[in-house]
């Protein structure tokens, strides 16, 4: 397992300067960098420093880890980058414009976006006309099918303003085009030789947004999937595109606010999730990508942590292992499935772990249990709640995030700390789902509501806001009026 995982937009000239700096640092006697050398590999010469650093990505050489910048290079690309709102004077400016607002992106992602790309293609119908992508988000079939009958090769030719083949643009398109149109175009495509594995490394990221991936949706904006996606899903599959995608199951699980629905997973599940090689994309992106295997562990764990019965039994009944743990996702702090339905009170799913070979809970586990069910922890062994906050130093996040208001008081009597900061503090977590009373029960024993998070610079009350939790927002404001 990689040690650490590769910047976003990795850059060769970046990691060659990282090992010049090890191997330096190497020389000097450096105390980390000589215990990253034993971890991985003796530093005596750049070369070796350059394999110590590839070692360290969880590449087994410095030519493997060359060789996936290549390929990062070669599949990334940055839609949500792309402004909208320039000049409309030629056909050209038309037509990627249409093809800006009428496609998810994944960044700031807006349903007023379609309604712009329909006004536009109502004020300039021939803007449907311009070309291939054009055409497939319009959802002009007879246009298509002549098209590709004249030029069959259009149909995997990368264009438009995010360089995507047409399918991409069809399967992240949301213009509605009424109930078979997509489905008709999505055929075409693939009769005349579209990949159903085509796909783009989203800034680099080593998981693939695919077709699939569109036609799913949701993520971190809960972007809408497409109306069509049983239909183009199961097109797709049966085309040939692996199921084992591990950004859908990302957009639909852990990185997607709920409700959560289990189509997407069925379908997979259908059609081999968790088994096979990893199709193309495992294969080009090697140990960057995760493997079958852990992509449904991994769903095992989420879905636990989440109590989500009906995904824990679709995923058990494809023969997961209850102990697996995946690519142990820092997010769940290495615990195991069954720790995680235990801990938060999840009963049903822990049973069904329980009764299908999970190990049980190990005393700190049984600590972190009786605490999120608000029981005293009066008399607690010292080492125990020692062990305890060792072990997993983020749970008042976790308490937070679910508004286990009763457990934030027994945490800190542990010895747990209320500021604690991973990606987000407790506060910033228990704004952002709208607990109020969590809250005001996190500043009430000395919860930060000044922190800012790492990633955005946002207050908890920014946090709150993102997430229309006016109750909330209108509490920190009284607390402080620069928060």
């Amino acid at each position: 397992m990689p040690t650490r995982k590769l910047p976003d937009d990795p850059n060769l000239d970046h990691l060659r300067q990282q090992a010049k700096t090890l191997l330096k640092q190497v020389r000097a006697d450096d105390p980390g960098a000589l215990a990253l050398a034993e971890e991985f590999h003796p530093v005596a010469t750049l070369a070796d420093a350059q394999l110590v650093i590839a070692r360290s990505y969880g590449f087994p050489s410095w030519p493997r880890l060359v060789r996936h910048l290549e390929l990062v290079d070669r599949y990334s690309r940055s839609p949500h980058r792309q402004t909208i709102g320039g000049p409309l004077d030629t056909p050209a400016q038309r037509a990627d414009e249409f093809l800006r607002l009428a496609t998810l992106h994944y960044g700031q992602d807006d349903p007023a976006r379609q309604h712009a790309a329909r006004k536009l293609l109502d004020d300039h119908p021939d803007v449907a006309l311009s070309n291939i992508y054009t055409l497939v988000v319009a959802g002009r079939v007879e246009a298509v099918r002549a098209e590709l009958q004249r030029s069959p090769g259009l149909a995997v030719r990368e264009g438009g303003p995010y360089r995507w083949q047409p399918l991409l643009y069809l399967t992240y398109s949301r213009l509605d085009v009424g109930r078979t149109a997509a489905v008709e175009v999505a055929k075409l495509l693939l009769e005349h030789g579209a990949d159903p594995n085509a796909g783009y490394l989203w800034q680099g990221l080593p998981s693939p947004f695919t077709a699939v991936t569109g036609v799913f949706g949701r993520g971190e904006g809960d972007q809408p999937p497409h109306p069509n996606r049983g239909e183009l899903a199961q097109l797709l599959l049966e085309a040939g595109a692996d199921p084992n995608d591990s950004q859908t199951m990302y957009n639909c699980g852990p990185g997607c606010p709920p409700p959560y629905d289990d189509e997407h997973l069925e379908l997979l599940l259908e059609f081999g999730l968790g088994h096979g090689d990893g199709g193309p994309w495992h294969e080009r992106l090697t140990v960057a990508h995760p493997t079958p295997r852990q992509l449904v562990e991994d769903e095992l764990v989420f879905a636990s942590s989440e109590g989500l019965l009906h995904r824990v039994e679709l995923v058990l009944a494809a023969g997961v292992d209850p102990e697996g743990r995946g690519t142990e996702h820092p997010i769940f702090c290495g615990h195991r499935a069954y720790e995680l339905a235990a801990v938060l009170g999840h009963e049903e799913v822990a049973a069904l772990l329980l009764e299908k070979g999970a190990a049980p809970l190990d005393d700190v586990h049984e600590l972190f249990a009786a605490v999120m069910r608000g029981e005293s922890v009066d008399g607690v062994d010292p080492d125990l709640a020692r062990r305890a906050v060792q072990r997993n130093p983020y749970l008042p996040i976790r308490a937070a995030q679910k508004g286990r208001t009763s457990a934030l008081r027994l945490l800190q009597q542990l010895g747990f700390d209320l500021n604690v900061q991973a990606l987000t503090t407790p506060l910033h977590d228990a704004a952002f789902h709208g607990h109020l009373d969590t809250v005001r029960e996190l500043v009430a024993l000395g919860a930060d509501p000044a922190r800012r998070d790492p990633m955005y610079n946002g207050t908890p009350r920014n946090w709150a806001e993102h997430n229309h939790q006016q109750e909330v927002v209108d509490y920190l404001s009284t607390l402080d009026p620069v928060t």
